[in-house]
């Protein structure tokens, strides 16, 4: 079978429905988790094991921006997390499963998510 339909590979043509840039971003937000861990454990198991590495630690995210930037986005990648996780049980139990009503969810999830990042960003830099 010979079909002449059009094919368009372009993905900056695609334009995704919400739902799915909110479920491509919970992925995203897992894997900036899962790799934020690397830095997460071991600032953790120094901050326990001494006062000075306590302070060290401290001083890393009070005064290195890096430390900082890795710090909002590990608090950036939870928050959103958390909320789609929130969303996605909300979604088994039966409600929000229409276009319509999962797009608004879906909205208000990724509005959230703004929404806590932003805060995050002034509790570490102000």
């Amino acid at each position: 079978m010979n079909k002449q339909r059009p094919v368009n590979l372009d993905l900056r043509t695609i334009q995704m429905p919400i739902t799915a840039n909110a479920s491509i971003l919970h992925r995203v937000s897992a894997v900036v988790l899962w790799v934020g861990m690397a830095f997460f454990l071991p600032a953790i198991f120094v901050s326990l094991a001494s006062e000075e590495g306590y302070l060290s630690v401290r001083a890393l995210v009070t005064d290195n921006f890096i430390g900082q930037f890795v710090a909002w986005g590990l608090l950036s990648a939870f928050s959103y997390y958390g909320a789609a996780t929130l969303k996605h049980v909300i979604q088994e139990m039966g409600h929000f499963e229409e276009l319509e009503s999962g797009s608004q969810i879906a909205t208000a999830v990724m509005v959230i998510g703004v929404v806590l990042s932003i805060a995050w960003g002034i509790w570490i830099w102000i």
